[in-house]
């Protein structure tokens, strides 16, 4: 089951406009395991696309890398600042790190581009 954003809409990015209004004006962060792209879009939900292109491999590792990044992204999708546009490009190496690493590499990605909210404990 997927968490959805405000107005029963996905928190995946999927329209090919937003995409490159992202790509061409979003700030990048590039990590050994991602390169991740974020523009402030509107005050809706923040949506997340993953573009896994040709070059990273055949279509089982293409697939393997979009559902686990997708898994990424509902991980702390609840905790994202409203309005972005983010834009993943995973890199070959994502699928040879553990589930952790990638998790922490996500996190540390956000909190440089400070998207994520901060909690009061």
């Amino acid at each position: 089951m997927t968490p959805k954003a405000h107005r029963g809409e996905s928190i995946f990015l999927c329209n090919s406009r937003e995409i490159q209004i992202v790509k061409q004006q979003g700030r990048r962060i590039s990590t050994g395991f991602f390169n991740l792209l974020a523009h402030k879009m509107d005050d809706a939900p923040s949506r997340v696309g993953i573009i896994v292109g040709k070059r990273f491999g055949n279509a089982v590792r293409r697939n393997r890398a979009k559902r686990v990044f997708r898994e990424l992204v509902r991980q702390l999708h609840p905790d994202l600042v409203p309005g972005r546009g983010l834009l993943v490009f995973p890199k070959r190496d994502a699928l040879l790190q553990s589930h952790e690493g990638l998790v922490q590499a996500w996190r540390t990605s956000l909190e440089r581009l400070h998207l994520l909210r901060v909690r009061a404990y």
